[in-house]
């Protein structure tokens, strides 16, 4: 039996992983970046920077990671643009677009709207540890934050959401901590 050659392992990976994980994608960058066709754009951005490299994956699980953290990167580079445009505009006394809203499943109208007043890396580390139940260290890992950043922007997010709705959250950000020998 012949291998396949690398080309092709990365095309059918690619293939795999639109075909499975695609509509996941989406609803992830939906939850970070407000709306579909900006979610859309966004997966298709990412899965153009991961894959046109030719980077090799072991899984679609773990592309599938690697696009995800992509997601938010260029997320977070699209709302510091969008902010630089809008300064701009205004120092030249342009009115902004309005915002958008999304339509996220699972999520009301009021958690959506309050999702868009965050700043992208608090709705980020919001989205992953509350919505999509990430670890800290994962989402420092998907984002290339430290834990401890992970942990203040999800916390100052959270603050930002319960002001907002009107609500009380005990999501404390906090490290395992384990004790090791020594007197008590």
């Amino acid at each position: 039996m012949r291998a396949r050659p690398v080309s092709a392992r990365w095309e059918t990976l690619l293939e795999e992983l639109v075909r499975e994980r695609y509509t996941r994608l989406v609803g992830h960058a939906m939850l970070v970046c407000g709306s579909r066709d900006d979610a859309q754009d966004l997966v298709q951005e990412a899965l153009i920077a991961t894959f046109a490299g030719r980077a090799r994956f072991s899984s679609i699980a773990q592309a599938e990671q690697y696009v995800r953290r992509a997601v938010v990167t260029r997320s977070i580079d699209e709302s510091r643009r969008r902010s630089s445009e809008r300064g701009a505009a205004a120092r030249l006394g342009a009115r902004p677009a309005p915002p958008v809203e999304i339509e996220a499943r699972g999520l009301g109208a009021d958690v959506q709207r309050a999702l868009q007043t965050l700043a992208p890396r608090e709705r980020a580390c919001v989205v992953l540890r509350q919505v999509e139940d990430m670890s800290i260290r994962d989402t420092a890992a998907a984002l290339g934050l430290t834990e401890g950043a992970v942990k203040r922007y999800t916390a100052d997010g959270t603050k930002k959401l319960d002001a907002t709705l009107g609500t009380s959250s005990d999501h404390r950000e906090t490290a395992d901590v384990r004790l090791t020998g020594g007197a008590a």
